[in-house]
């Protein structure tokens, strides 16, 4: 019989990341058990959780941190899952083989084993976010990752700008976004630039979940971290992670500047009623949208 989970408990770590790996994996890990307690199922983090944002430079040697899937990463996050009864979508910097290699998130089931992975598809390359250097794009598509607190439609960072991307994931059937994140400010814009650019990230995301009538869930990392080429005066990364239910109404968001670990509470029953008020599906004019499958459209 098809159901529903009427309420799932999401917990979500907002946190500010140094040089010390081995550090950032045990606060994580402390904000994981923590929540656990507090009664969430599902646990977010954000993206490259386990060091620097190292994509502000290019640097050869920056390939040394990335590591196989399965790997020890994943064996230390799936242990806390498995202990604690847990679903836990991490972010990691997967070596695939040697010279190629990918922004992969990983969903670990409540056993430990890994339910499923998706690879970066948007891949931006803008100054301070050399990510092209690094990142070899996806080649998983857009599939939702099955796991026992429902269908996820996980994506990440650069991914959070596009509505095609948010839009498969519903086709396919997620019952919610995920969105692990890196993204801040550019320290020579102004402070209304700075706003702008962090209410835009924000307005898409609630867009995506109005459009397909879904909750997001989006994880951002917080604090400043050093340019180590001294070009700039790196990045400010914004906070601000957030839940939102499928009108794009807010359920919980973060501080711009502190470390969070916060469990909201989703309807996981609204995304049906929404959609029923609202039949964005039922309505798509799917045979007149050849042209989405261009570059651009020449007039």
């Amino acid at each position: 019989m098809f159901r529903i989970m009427k309420e799932l408990k999401v917990g979500i770590i907002q946190q500010h990341n140094t040089a010390d790996r081995s550090d950032n994996m045990q606060r994580l890990g402390e904000g994981i058990r923590r929540l656990a307690a507090e009664g969430a199922e599902l646990i977010v983090l954000q993206e490259l959780h386990n060091g620097l944002y190292f994509c502000q430079t290019e640097n050869v040697d920056v390939f040394d941190q990335a590591e196989p899937i399965p790997g020890p990463s994943t064996e230390f996050y799936g242990a806390l899952a498995k202990e604690l009864g847990v679903v836990i979508v991490t972010s990691l910097f997967e070596r695939r083989a040697a010279g190629l290699y990918h922004n992969t998130a990983v969903v670990l089931e409540r056993d430990g084993s890994i339910a499923g992975k998706y690879r970066k598809m948007h891949i931006p390359d803008d100054p301070a976010y050399y990510e092209k250097f690094y990142f070899t794009p996806g080649d998983l598509g857009f599939r939702p990752i099955k796991t026992s607190v429902g269908r996820l439609g996980v994506l990440v960072c650069w991914d959070q700008w596009y509505p095609e991307a948010a839009r498969l994931m519903a086709l396919q059937g997620a019952e919610m976004l995920i969105y692990p994140t890196a993204i801040g400010y550019e320290s020579s814009d102004t402070a209304d630039e700075q706003e702008r650019q962090r209410e835009a990230w924000t307005t898409v995301q609630r867009g995506h979940a109005v459009a397909n009538g879904l909750p997001v869930v989006s994880v951002n990392r917080v604090g400043r971290e050093s340019d180590p080429s001294q070009q700039t005066n790196g990045i400010h990364f914004w906070g601000s992670s957030m839940v939102v239910g499928p009108q794009g109404e807010f359920l919980y968001r973060a501080p711009k500047d502190e470390e969070v670990c916060q469990v909201v509470t989703i309807s996981m029953e609204r995304s049906e009623q929404v959609r029923r008020w609202w039949p964005f599906l039922r309505d798509r004019r799917i045979d007149s949208y050849g042209d989405i499958l261009k570059r651009f459209v020449d007039k």
